[in-house]
């Protein structure tokens, strides 16, 4: 679970399952680009989320 740490900038200190998460979504969407600028296109397109540790 991703832990927000407050100080002068806002961290989210995220676990190892969480990184992996966000690493296979970005596979999986980035699987269908050509180039550069459709990664930016297809990923401006998806929301990745974290589960928060409250």
């Amino acid at each position: 679970m991703a832990r927000i740490i407050e100080g002068e900038r806002r961290l989210i200190k995220m676990s190892v399952d969480d990184v992996i998460s966000i690493v296979q979504t970005y596979q999986q969407i980035c699987k269908k680009s050509c180039c550069y600028e459709h990664t930016r296109e297809l990923l401006a397109k998806n929301d990745f989320y974290v589960p928060e540790d409250v």
